[in-house]
């Protein structure tokens, strides 16, 4: 099991779905300083008490990731806080719908804010901070299946991911002489409060519907946060070595296959 007893985390996007799992995650094994960030002041301050019910020093900052001086200040809290960040997640993200035919020039901006600019940021400044304390530290991009194509009514999503996926390998070539690591995952279709709230608005499904989608998919379930959560507490550990620059695809379906 990773030994996260040295880490200081800031989890964007860390107030509910798999930014919370992986926070949790962290301080089920060690990690007692940490960050989560979300624009919903109520929900993340209950999520941050449960953490401290873990026995992390958790506290929850309000940001928008859309807005890059929160993206910046998010990690610049945490350092003042807690003295430096070894650990940044970026797993803050909207997933708007919109087709090629159809997506406005305003959805792609926000789509492109909150999903590449402002993790770019983050990790900007994360890796800054790093750099001048002299310090390992270690990034997670959540990213998705989309990045190798995504479905048609997930236009932009699919573009800012496609970019975010980039901006890791990117990051990770930049920054491997500072021993700062970056790592993605692309995960696939998960079990989340979000994604509960996307297929009610924009598909309009009711009770039921997660049932009905995990019975249709291969491994009877979808992606399950707390198992991506494992993955990304191996990736920010020491017991991923020297791993960079590796995007992971999560999925149960693999990307390039074709009906059997």
């Amino acid at each position: 099991m990773p030994d996260h007893r040295d880490t200081v985390a800031v989890i964007a996007g860390g107030t509910q779905g798999l930014g919370l799992a992986i926070a949790a995650r962290l301080a089920a094994e060690g990690c007692t300083r940490l960050v989560i960030a979300g624009r919903r002041r109520a929900e993340g301050e209950a999520a941050a008490e449960g953490l401290r019910a873990q026995g992390a020093e958790a506290v929850f900052v309000a940001a928008d990731m859309g807005v890059v001086e929160d993206a910046v200040a998010l990690v610049d809290r945490a350092a003042e806080r807690f003295g430096r960040v070894t650990a940044l997640v970026n797993a803050a993200a909207t997933t708007e719908r919109g087709s090629i035919l159809d997506c406005s020039p305003q959805d792609f901006d926000r789509h492109i804010a909150v999903n590449t600019r402002g993790p770019f940021f983050a990790l900007q400044r994360f890796a800054q901070r790093a750099v001048a304390q002299g310090h390992p530290a270690q990034a997670v991009n959540i990213l998705s299946m989309v990045v190798h194509c995504g479905q048609s009514y997930l236009a932009p999503y699919s573009a800012s991911k496609a970019a975010l996926a980039n901006v890791t390998k990117n990051a990770a070539q930049a920054l491997r002489g500072h021993r700062i690591r970056v790592n993605g995952i692309n995960c696939g279709w998960m079990d989340t409060p979000g994604e509960d709230a996307v297929q009610r608005r924009f598909h309009g499904a009711q009770d039921g519907w997660l049932e009905a989608a995990e019975a249709r998919q291969p491994m009877g379930m979808l992606v399950k946060p707390g198992h991506v959560a494992g993955l990304a507490s191996w990736l920010l550990s020491s017991d991923s070595g020297v791993m960079t620059g590796a995007l992971v695809d999560f999925d149960q379906n693999v990307a390039g296959a074709y009906p059997e």
